[in-house]
């Protein structure tokens, strides 16, 4: 076979899958409408609330919220329209990953080294009031890929208003799993961009430890206010949840894996504006904590960890045609490494920057264009990041929402999102060299119920 043909049928191949992966989501998409019931036609928050998703998401669909939905989830999850509903919703997600190069061994257990088709979730949701003033967002989910079942993102909440020098002031307590997960911004990680990304393609090696490093391996409690909708302030105390404790909730520790013993404290303050038809909120948050490295306690020396971050949230609503918004967050950590230099050999001392600005432009809350440039940077350290821990690159997206909206031609019961990513690395673990290798498209079905 020539190398011409070989191009010739490389090509082709994305598109061969594109069409296998309709294939696979029509049974999955028929498999989901035979789940939904009248009790769950549309998502328990807009059930409850008697209100479109697009009320609260930009897009017609989670998790970018606009003003309402900051403000419903502030309030403990329990604005309604005075029905009875059933506070439960379920989620299914299914997908296509591309990757420039192949990945050897297989890009996940059980997967080959490129165009693999999955079920990447599916996630059961407590989603609404308790009782009184008190709601909840809980979610479980089969991870497809990990082929596990397993406690997902939590956020208990309880919340009332009253008043402090002539002024509104809401106070509330939150019980959550997830440093960020209980923020209201989407310029703070749990619910930053992108949305959904996949699992079965290449990531760099470092990231901050607020970036998502210790979700569901936690639980913390802890206590928020917004004066006159103008100056929030939260502060959070967390424990790491043990290692019989996170088996049995089904994030099960990686052999290894860090240990976090202490408290560890979580601090949350920002201002937000509205200016008519545009809203801006600048803020910053952190945590501060000692890990034991690969959970090993021998020595008695501890590495002490502090991210400090600064965020930017930017939403333009005054076309119901036209929404804009905007997104930035830097993060800075500080390691003292104790217990690594010793226990690996690594340096004495490291810093890590991550650095992410992205805006999305929404057209009818039906069509979604997303862009974001993100950089990680930061002390080279051959123990802990094989040398350089740099990466950088973009990331694109196009999103369709046919459903959930007030333009929508999509029959009521089901909640729909396709989009398609692009994710391209100028740099990729400290080196340029092959960093497009590891470039991934990503074709997503996303149902809510």
């Amino acid at each position: 076979m020539t190398g011409s043909e070989n191009a010739r049928r490389s090509s082709r191949a994305p598109h061969r899958c594109m069409r296998r992966a309709l294939l696979l989501l029509v049974p999955a998409v028929e498999a989901f409408l035979a789940f939904g019931s009248p009790a769950f036609a549309v998502p328990s928050f807009a059930r409850q609330t008697g209100q479109p998703c697009e009320t609260c998401h930009v897009g017609a669909f989670g998790p970018q919220l606009t003003q309402f939905g900051r403000q419903f989830k502030l309030n403990g999850y329990v604005w309604n329209d005075g029905g009875s509903h059933v506070p439960l919703a379920a989620m299914l997600q299914a997908s296509l990953t591309h990757t420039n190069a192949d990945q050897p061994g297989g890009a996940a257990p059980g997967f080959a080294p490129n165009n693999n088709l999955a079920v990447d979730q599916a996630s059961i949701f407590y989603g609404g009031a308790i009782a009184g003033n008190a709601g909840a967002f809980v979610q479980i989910t089969y991870d497809g890929i990990g082929k596990q079942l397993t406690w997902d993102n939590a956020d208990i909440r309880y919340a009332g208003t009253t008043q402090f020098d002539g002024k509104s002031l809401l106070l509330g307590i939150t019980i959550n799993n997830n440093p960020t997960v209980q923020d209201s911004w989407n310029s703070t990680p749990a619910w930053g961009f992108p949305f959904a990304a996949s699992a079965l393609a290449p990531a760099p090696a470092a990231a901050t430890l607020v970036d998502g490093g210790l979700a569901q391996s936690v639980l913390g409690v802890g206590g928020y206010a917004l004066w006159d909708d103008l100056v929030y302030a939260e502060a959070d105390v967390y424990r790491g949840l043990g290692r019989d404790v996170r088996n049995a909730l089904g994030t099960v520790p990686v052999s290894g894996s860090d240990s976090y013993d202490g408290a560890i404290p979580y601090w949350r303050i920002a201002l937000e504006h509205d200016f008519g038809s545009h809203y801006l909120e600048l803020g910053t948050f952190g945590l501060s904590t000692d890990k034991a490295p690969g959970g090993n306690n021998a020595t008695g020396l501890t590495d002490h960890v502090t991210d400090t971050a600064l965020d930017a949230t930017y939403l333009y609503s005054g076309s119901p045609d036209n929404i804009v918004t905007g997104y930035l967050t830097y993060i800075r950590e500080n390691e003292a490494l104790d217990a690594s230099r010793v226990l690996l050999g690594s340096n004495a001392h490291d810093t890590l920057s991550a650095f992410r600005i992205n805006g999305s432009y929404s057209f009818q809350n039906t069509f979604t264009v997303s862009g974001q440039r993100f950089e990680t940077s930061g002390t080279s350290d051959a123990a802990l990041y094989g040398g350089s821990p740099n990466s950088s690159g973009w990331t694109a997206e196009i999103a369709y929402v046919p459903s959930s909206h007030a333009k929508s031609w999509f029959p009521e019961g089901i909640n729909v999102r396709l989009s398609l990513q692009y994710n391209a690395y100028d740099e990729f673990d400290g080196t340029s060299a092959h960093a497009s290798d590891n470039n991934t498209l990503y074709l997503l079905l996303w149902l809510a119920g």
